[in-house]
């Protein structure tokens, strides 16, 4: 495959999702504006593809990226999944006839990677695994595949095979933390010649840049709060392995020492999941600001922030997990307090020394609170820059090209 020119990205996520705008596209723009053909084959979600497919039109377009796609399909899991997965295979492998299979496919997850497997032992063609990654023990840690249930248990079965077959087979694996790659090398199905290449999610520095003085009370201010209002924040979903019983718990040490403290919750998540929570540990709603945002205003209603919170379950598949919001986050050059166990975190935030990381096995919430004024004199520009240097797009485009010319 050495003289291959031509990669596709096969993705069962959309490039007209947020996921696909923030955490695809622009890798995949850097790539080709260094000589690579570049082809995406996604499935993009009607909702989204009408609010957004003009932009990516506009954006592959100037990028001389093709773009290949179908329609998610939702309905019975499993009956849903399997025609997603017929209709990418069946736009992959027209591709492959189109190329005369000279291509690599540079497959995202594991679904991508079930068509990605199949073109190489069909066609010998090119199969790059970006895990993303333990997407099986994630669905089992996270509670969506109970293993009580047969049912579930054969899924997991099913997929755990299939990534022994994607680590044995694959011509090179990009994991997102060294956490997951020394993993992987001690399974029995990774052959040592393979690389693997660790690339972090990584951060639009244009989007999320650290702010001004001024900046942060503005938004405070829009947000009904005054400039001396303390404002916890939290960005992204909730439930799962999301820890909010624990954030909350967190918040209500903060309010003992901070009373006029305000907890932000930038989320998706229905509302009423959040207020159910609250009202459990007989906490004040008035407390909370509960906001849905797009990307674009996500850094409007960070920039309020005093200290960030972001609590993870501490399971097996979160070794594997880069936090897209902790590099976010960190960029704008707000401290942080998060917990360990979760892909390179504690690591990463060592290097940056932007915030506190806790090991929940022996947790004082006094304790915790007792830092927030040291965290509090951290410099915002020195966490800012710390983080662009090791988590910024541009970065990650590198590494990428890294792995396109060695494959």
């Amino acid at each position: 495959m050495a003289g291959t020119k031509t990669f596709i990205f096969v993705s069962i996520d959309g490039m007209t999702d947020p996921l696909g705008q923030s955490q695809v596209l622009p890798y995949l723009v850097g790539l080709a504006s260094k000589g690579y053909k570049i082809g995406i084959v996604s499935c993009e979600k009607k909702k989204n593809w009408n609010l957004h497919h003009t932009i990516i039109d506009s954006i592959v377009k100037d990028a001389n990226i093709s773009w290949d796609y179908c329609f998610y399909k939702t309905g019975k899991p499993f009956i849903s999944q399997q025609q997603n997965y017929k209709s990418l295979k069946k736009i992959v492998f027209q591709k492959i006839k189109e190329t005369n299979s000279q291509v690599t496919f540079h497959c995202r997850s594991y679904l991508a990677g079930l068509i990605g497997l199949k073109a190489k032992q069909k066609f010998n063609t090119g199969f790059i695994f970006d895990m993303r990654g333990f997407w099986a023990d994630e669905k089992k840690d996270g509670g969506a595949w109970p293993q009580h249930k047969w049912i579930y248990r054969q899924i997991y079965s099913f997929y755990k095979q299939k990534e022994k077959e994607y680590i044995a087979h694959a011509n090179a694996i990009i994991s997102l933390t060294d956490a997951a790659k020394k993993e992987i090398e001690t399974w029995p199905s990774y052959k040592h010649t393979t690389p693997i290449y660790v690339i972090p999610c990584s951060v639009d520095t244009q989007l999320f840049k650290v702010r001004t003085e001024d900046e942060k009370n503005k938004a405070k201010q829009n947000l009904g709060l005054s400039n001396d209002t303390f404002v916890l924040s939290y960005l992204g979903a909730l439930g799962s392995w999301y820890m909010l019983p624990e954030m909350l718990d967190l918040f209500s040490e903060i309010k003992m020492r901070y009373s006029n403290a305000q907890f932000l919750l930038v989320t998706h998540t229905p509302k009423e999941f959040v207020t159910k929570e609250i009202f459990a540990r007989n906490l004040s709603l008035d407390s909370f600001i509960i906001k849905e945002a797009s990307r674009q205003q996500v850094p409007l209603l960070l920039k309020a922030s005093d200290i960030n919170v972001s609590f993870i379950k501490p399971v097996y598949s979160k070794m594997s997990s880069s936090p897209t919001k902790l590099g976010e986050v960190l960029a704008m050059g707000i401290p942080v307090i998060t917990n360990e166990g979760v892909g390179d975190v504690k690591e990463i935030l060592e290097k940056i020394g932007g915030g506190l990381v806790l090991n929940f096995n022996s947790i004082n919430w006094k304790e915790v609170v007792a830092t927030i004024p040291q965290l509090l004199t951290f410099n915002e520009n020195a966490i800012s820059q710390k983080t662009n240097e090791i988590l910024s797009l541009s970065l990650a485009i590198k590494k990428y090209l890294n792995v396109y010319k060695k494959i």
